[in-house]
């Protein structure tokens, strides 16, 4: 995060902020499951798999989701390397715009897998030397960053080093609290709107591939 110039920073916070509407969304509509948050889907598959709860297969079947979305992004990012943010988002957006339909008719099951997906895919927008250089859906490590990096300041490395972590966390808290607050009035209201959302990122992308940043992402 620190290794990248303002412009990418504020354009990541603003997809880790979709990522967190969307799980929120997701969480609303499945009754406690996600589609961003991979390691509290498998405490839930092991909780429902001991107390038999129907949740596991969904559980289940949201993380094969999630890990086709990052395969598949994976294999399409490469074919156009200097447009690899727009693809990738695209390809989240179409799953976005298809989940919303299937919602609007009551799929709630097969809209949260394709939430999934496009989760999954969003984080091949930023790699370097094809890893994960910001992870956009989950937020564990950032935090780990971050204290690192608070760490670092207490003793005289650094002093404001950990605050791009620290945002990059509070712009997914603050999607996940807009997330929620729609999707609990209108649940196919906020598919629609994280569809949008997600085109509307699409089209941000386009013209930020332009420029190259400090270090390639």
């Amino acid at each position: 995060m620190t290794g990248y110039e303002r412009r990418f920073r504020i354009f990541a916070m603003a997809l880790a902020a979709l990522a967190g509407f969307v799980d929120a969304v997701a969480f609303v509509g499945t009754g406690g499951l996600f589609v961003s948050f991979m390691s509290g889907n498998s405490t839930r598959l092991a909780v429902a798999s001991v107390d038999g709860s129907h949740l596991a297969l969904l559980a289940t079947a949201l993380i094969a989701s999630f890990v086709a979305g990052v395969v598949a992004g994976a294999l399409i990012a490469p074919l156009r390397p200097a447009r690899r943010k727009s693809l990738v988002l695209l390809i989240s957006t179409l799953a976005l715009c298809t989940a919303a339909a299937l919602v609007t008719s009551g799929q709630i099951s097969v809209a949260a897998m394709l939430l999934a997906f496009g989760m999954g895919a969003l984080n091949n927008v930023f790699l370097r030397e094809g890893e994960v250089s910001i992870g956009l859906t989950y937020m564990t490590g950032t935090l780990v960053r971050a204290g690192q990096r608070m760490a670092g300041a207490i003793r005289g490395q650094g002093p404001s080093d950990w605050l791009p972590y620290l945002l990059l966390w509070a712009s997914l808290v603050a999607g996940a609290g807009a997330g929620a607050f729609t999707a609990v009035h209108d649940l196919p209201l906020g598919f629609w709107t994280a569809a949008l959302w997600c085109a509307a990122m699409t089209v941000a992308a386009y013209p930020l591939e332009a420029t190259r940043p400090a270090l390639k992402p």
